[in-house]
């Protein structure tokens, strides 16, 4: 009998279900307590050789990916410097030491004594590659070479220049991801400003706290989004939100206000990026804490090199890669394309629309896309839809999934149809600049689960009692390139140490650890929650519900499906008066659209006499999720 991997190459063309069988005739052999979760695709020697991950290795004498992690983590100084020298980064003055932890664990500095602009390091690339492959919905594809891309930023960083604007003022986008907010974002921090995010998908009032909270000075917008065939205005809600000055790129006629193509106007294709310290602050990310406004997080000038490490070992991305992520710049995952990619030399592929129809696959293969970055809640879509199909990933090298917790069954279904290339998990946050966790194309990958932990990054397991266990809180071991020291809003040491063992730096995952070094995800040990892959908290969703009317309190929580997969949004409520429970979940979601993001989708509403408290008058919303039955 043949190997499952003998068998894969007999199953192109094959129907899913025929597919699916002939791999349970495989599994139902497998002892899973034992070996942990079945490798479907594991690497051959020939493709090992030709990763980023095996060059270094070799350079390194090392022979095995353990001992490769061991390494980075034991050897960080040396890791971090070949793993620079690799990627290229460009300074204007090199560092005198990799690592000094002169101030302690909690505020190492990276590169000390460099001087950079890390924009500098994204245009090593020949002038004349093509760097972005772009199509909006309905319209045709587009490539923007990098010479083209670096004049444009160059032209955006002039303006602001022009305007008055100066070395450390921050600048918002709220715009789609597209061709022109990449250069936008370069050009702002070429300027040695401040780009400030914002995800396109927020209300008003959520803009405007983002607005407040980085004390933004311009706002570069569009006058309307297309999603799946439908205009979306987005300049009335950032006028709703805000009356700082706004730079609009207008898909129909010019307005009243200054438009993006006035605002590049003749300004020059020259512009000498302004030198910056590692630890001068590049872009300001939100990121859902438990309570009040989110988290404001700072990247520093040396917080991308994270991105593209992670890139460079992970995803392997390299010069002929073309990488594709549906993502926006208001995530961190948008910036992170930009440096991962741009780095190292690769291309960028953006859909302008949304990615769950069959213009997007047609994309994804006229563009000849080789990474892929999904999250599980679209490919879910596509299972159900049928609307992608195998000759879709033609020119596929590997998946990447962030986001949220998957599932075996639809990631099977993925790799299925891309002749069971692999899916590289990817966990991690915006105060990581990364990953933690994750997968690669040295090791074997099964759907759903993850490899280990993420070179140069290491993490522990505690229980309750802080005692290392297999499943329980996951808290890191610092320090790496990408964590952050300080948030704008918060008291980072109260967040990230306060009350952890051995400076160890608290997350706020669950995991579970795995045989054969696997580990699984289990969500938020804490009250934030991923929604479709968009990182909120309790705190949020309640403070919007509260003010309904006729509401006295609610509790916000996530549930995880059995199967697994994206959570689901459960409301419990404490009315006034009495409300059938469909109309209370209609009302509920008209004020979540309104008032914070259309994307948070709730799944079900629960109407009780009393939320659980604690002696402490703090909400139990561990008590609701485990009475909670889906």
């Amino acid at each position: 009998m043949n190997s499952w991997q003998e068998t894969i190459p007999s199953l192109k063309g094959k129907t899913f279900l025929e597919k699916r069988n002939a791999f349970d005739k495989f599994y139902h052999l497998w002892n899973e307590e034992k070996n942990g979760p079945f490798p479907v695709w594991e690497p051959t020697a020939k493709e090992i050789k030709k990763t980023n991950i095996f060059s270094v290795m070799t350079d390194l004498n090392i022979s095995s990916y353990a001992q490769f992690h061991s390494f980075s983590v034991n050897n960080r100084q040396e890791f971090w410097q070949k793993t620079l020298d690799k990627i290229g980064v460009v300074y204007k003055k090199k560092y005198d030491s990799i690592l000094d932890l002169s101030q302690g664990i909690e505020q190492p500095k990276w590169l000390s004594g460099a001087k950079l602009n890390i924009a500098d390091s994204c245009f090593k690339a020949d002038p004349h590659k093509i760097a972005i492959i772009s199509q909006s919905e309905n319209g045709p594809v587009k490539n923007t070479t990098y010479g083209e891309l670096n004049v444009l930023s160059n032209k955006v960083a002039h303006g602001l220049t022009n305007l008055g604007l100066k070395k450390g003022d921050a600048v918002a986008i709220d715009m789609s991801m597209n061709m022109e907010s990449v250069a936008i974002y370069l050009g702002i921090v070429k300027a040695g400003m401040v780009v400030v995010s914002i995800a396109d998908s927020f209300a008003p009032d959520e803009i405007a706290t983002r607005l407040r909270i980085s004390k933004a000075k311009l706002i570069f917008t569009q006058d309307y989004l297309i999603r799946g065939g439908k205009s979306l205005p987005l300049l009335e809600k950032v006028k709703k939100s805000s009356e700082i000055p706004c730079v609009v790129l207008y898909s129909g006629e010019k307005l009243t206000d200054r438009s993006f193509l006035d605002f590049i106007g003749t300004q020059s294709e020259n512009f000498q990026s302004i030198e910056m310290f590692p630890d001068d602050f590049s872009n300001i990310l939100f990121s859902s804490g438990t309570t009040g406004d989110p988290k404001a997080i700072p990247w520093a000038h040396s917080t991308p090199l994270k991105c593209a490490a992670d890139g460079f070992y992970h995803q392997d991305i390299k010069s002929p890669d073309i990488v594709c992520w549906p993502t926006n710049l208001g995530w961190m995952m948008g910036p992170w394309l930009i440096y991962a990619t741009f780095i190292n030399n690769a291309t960028m592929a953006i859909f302008e629309g949304l990615p769950t129809g069959a213009e997007f696959g047609e994309f994804i293969l006229a563009a000849k896309v080789s990474v892929l970055g999904v999250v599980p809640s679209i490919v879910k879509t596509w299972k159900n839809t049928n609307v992608i199909n195998e000759g879709h990933f033609a020119y596929l090298k590997c998946f990447s999934s962030t986001g949220e917790c998957s599932n075996f069954d639809d990631y099977f279904y993925l790799m299925s149809l891309a002749n069971f290339r692999p899916i590289v998990e990817y966990c991690g946050g915006t105060e990581i600049g990364g990953s933690y966790i994750g997968g690669n194309l040295v090791q074997a990958s099964s759907p759903g689960a993850f490899s280990g932990p993420i070179l140069g990054l290491d993490f522990k397991i505690l229980d309750e009692n802080g005692n290392d266990c297999d499943e329980g809180e996951l808290f890191l071991i610092p320090p790496s390139i990408g964590l952050s020291t300080v948030l704008l809003n918060s008291d980072h040491h109260k967040i990230y140490f306060e009350g952890t063992p051995n400076h160890l730096r608290r997350h706020g995952d669950r995991v579970k650890k795995l045989p054969n070094g696997y580990f699984k995800g289990q969500g938020r040990a804490d009250d934030t929650m991923n929604l479709g892959g968009i990182k909120t908290s309790s705190a949020e969703i309640e403070r919007v519900l509260n003010k309904v009317e006729g509401v006295i309190e609610t509790a916000a929580i996530a549930v995880e499906p059995k199967s697994g997969g994206a959570s689901l949004l459960i409301i419990f409520a404490v009315l006034k008066t009495e409300i059938p429970r469909e109309e209370v979940q209609k009302i509920f979601q008209i004020a979540i659209r309104e008032k914070l993001n259309p994307l948070f989708k709730i799944f079900d509403v629960v109407l009780i006499p009393a939320l659980p408290r604690t002696a402490s008058n703090k909400v139990i919303r561990r008590a609701l999720r485990s009475t909670y039955q889906i």
